[in-house]
């Protein structure tokens, strides 16, 4: 796990100076904000949020990468792997606020076909869950 001290803030945060996570729910949707630096050395708490959030029964998941700055092939994996684990026991992984840096690694290699992505936060809570 990454060094740093875990912060209550309204809701769960863990991070250091390269890469945060903060997780909080609005109304059946688990919300995982991100900042700064996806990569190899930084995606270990994102790892483990997603899958206990993911086993846990976790409808939604929406991922709030409006604070990422930057995503490596194993923060993509990472968030692929989860949403087939999410997908296998009837949940989904969602992502909002793509910065350009980000998304242009997920147009890159197709990945953005694969979530349902929204513009923001606001966007992706006001949405109706598809029944």
């Amino acid at each position: 796990m990454v060094p740093g001290a875990t912060r209550p803030t309204g809701g769960e945060a863990t991070g250091d100076e390269r890469f945060g996570l903060e997780t909080r729910r609005h109304a059946g949707t688990v919300v995982l904000a991100l900042r700064g630096e996806l990569d190899h050395d930084t995606a270990e708490p994102l790892r483990e949020a997603l899958s206990r959030h993911v086993e846990a029964g976790a409808e939604r998941v929406l991922v709030d990468c409006s604070g990422l700055g930057f995503c490596d092939s194993t923060g993509l994996n990472v968030l692929l792997h989860a949403r087939l684990s999410a997908q296998e026991l009837g949940g989904r992984i969602e992502l909002a606020g793509l910065r350009p840096p980000v998304a242009r690694m997920f147009d890159i290699t197709g990945a953005r076909a694969v979530f349902r992505v929204y513009d923001g936060v606001d966007e992706a809570l006001t949405d109706r869950p598809r029944t």
